[in-house]
């Protein structure tokens, strides 16, 4: 939302009803990429490796997706967002916040998902006092 609000800001509109559809969307998106990586992650937790090491495989593995996942939406919506006709104005509010928020919002998600990632891991390791297992990290059904 910090990329949206960003967004906005440079490119000189007000945050508007559309506006929230685009951070709306954009919530989407981010969400799906980081539930990827986190999975990706936990999978190879299951196979016995260690945190650290399975989310920098994670978002090794995963970086080129989601790059091409942002620098495809952004580019995109870059002709929208440049727009200058009176029919266009509309429609780019959502645009902006689609677009500056996932080029925002792939920094965060490559860089503090996975401190995040580590944070809560070795705070688990704390509360349970041990190193955890694979069988730990066995979802729950």
């Amino acid at each position: 939302m910090i990329g949206a609000v960003a967004g906005h800001m440079i490119m000189g509109y007000g945050l508007s009803v559309i506006s929230l559809m685009g951070m709306l969307a954009l919530s989407g998106v981010v969400i799906n990429d980081a539930l990827v990586l986190i999975d990706y992650a936990n999978r190879r937790r299951r196979e016995g490796m260690g945190a650290r090491e399975a989310i920098v495989a994670a978002a090794t593995r995963r970086l080129r997706p989601i790059m091409m996942t942002t620098m495809t939406t952004f580019l995109g919506l870059a002709p929208m967002i440049f727009e200058t006709s009176r029919q266009a104005r509309f429609m780019i509010p959502m645009a902006i916040s689609l677009g500056f928020g996932m080029l925002f919002a792939t920094v965060i998600l490559l860089v503090l998902v996975p401190c995040l990632y580590l944070m809560l891991e070795r705070l688990r390791e704390r509360i349970h006092g041990r190193q955890l297992t694979t069988e730990s990290l066995e979802p729950t059904r």
